[in-house]
């Protein structure tokens, strides 16, 4: 059974990859060769390739690194340069898996006004410091004395599965493991133990593969549900105050560990429901707040509550129109969090999103 889930953190290889490329570029700078952005890229993929050998052989020392210039020529226009281990150690040591105590957080950097529209990346490249957030989670009234916390409240894990190529390399698991016993020494718990599976190359997709056969009755399944608390935001009845909007609550919808393929409803709340004209639905998660109850409502919304991108909707009806409503959440077996509203007269409205990507439909 899973008792907590992480955020999804876009940190990785290609973090280290890019960190490598960059430390090469500097390198190459220094010696008064710059790189325009293609060969930058083209750097970014041959510090992959260099990584990867260094870290599956400990005998090397460096491995060489080429990409194209910018002549014509085919051998004179080529720009070489060498990839160190001690370089390489060092920033996976000291930039992604520093040795930090259990309280440290993951570092928030300040925002541009202005950026491009992508993925989320972590602002934060310790990994390290990602592991402490994760198992200071508060813990969650569904882990029934399933976890063992010491003195402090951090979960301390007493086995660890590594997955992921990045973690084929030795120096990255005796580091994480080093820094989690670490943790675990100074609560007074004994020791993690590590697992080890097959080919973590392939992990992922072997997990995918197997959970598809779970799902058709053929393996075990772990048993999870939603990894995190969902809410929607509801507009106070507030006397409106020149300038300001109205006070949001936040209604829990969906309690974290409801299971796919069940449903709720809250027949004692009654909510009135805006149809006939554009109107903007708020939905929240949170990974901290685990116990709150199925209907609970929250008078404020605070940093506990992580918001998620706004649905702006039209909902069939007439134009401007307050329909009395009662809500009703159903988890479909793919992981699609439906919220419906259901009228008096049996009319029914659905808004919906994937729990699993955080993408909201109407």
């Amino acid at each position: 059974e899973r008792s907590a889930v992480g955020e999804h953190i876009l940190l990785g290889g290609d973090n280290i990859d890019l960190a490598l490329a960059r430390h090469t570029e500097a390198q190459l700078a220094a010696k008064g060769t710059k790189l325009d952005a293609l060969q930058l890229h083209a750097l970014w993929q041959q510090c992959r390739v260099a990584k990867e050998k260094l870290l599956s052989d400990d005998k090397l020392k460096d491995e060489p690194v080429t990409i194209l210039g910018k002549g014509t020529g085919l051998v004179g226009g080529t720009i070489r340069a060498k990839l160190l281990r001690k370089d390489l150690d060092a920033i996976l040591l000291d930039g992604f898996l520093p040795a930090v105590a259990s309280t440290e957080m993951p570092q928030r950097a300040r925002r541009v006004g202005l950026a491009e529209i992508g993925l989320p990346y972590a602002a934060d490249a310790a990994i390290t410091r990602h592991l402490a957030r994760f198992l200071r989670q508060p813990a969650a009234t569904a882990e029934h004395g399933a976890v063992r916390r010491g003195p402090s409240g951090l979960a301390c894990p007493t086995h660890v599965l590594f997955n992921g190529g990045v973690l084929r390399a030795n120096l990255v698991k005796e580091r994480l493991l080093a820094v989690l016993n670490g943790w675990l020494t100074a609560e007074g718990m004994d020791h993690a133990v590590p697992l080890f599976g097959e080919d973590l190359m392939h992990a992922v997709a072997r997990g995918a593969a197997y959970y598809g056969m779970a799902r058709h009755g053929r393996g075990v399944r772990i048993r999870g549900g939603v990894p995190r608390t969902y809410y929607v935001g509801i507009e106070s009845a507030m006397p409106a105050v020149p300038g300001l909007p109205a006070p949001l609550k936040a209604l829990t919808v969906a309690p974290f560990g409801m299971e796919e393929g069940t449903e709720l409803r809250f027949p004692d709340r009654t909510f009135g429901l805006v149809t006939g004209e554009p109107a903007e639905f708020r939905f929240f998660q949170s990974t901290e707040r685990k116990n709150d109850a199925p209907g609970a409502m929250l008078d404020e919304v605070d940093d506990s509550l992580d918001e998620l991108a706004p649905m702006e909707v039209t909902l069939p009806g007439n134009e401007g129109e307050l329909v009395p409503v009662t809500l009703e959440t159903v988890v479909t077996e793919t992981g699609v969090l439906q919220l419906w509203c259901v009228a008096r007269d049996g009319r029914r409205w659905k808004l919906e999103f994937n729990v699993r990507a955080s993408h909201q439909h109407a």
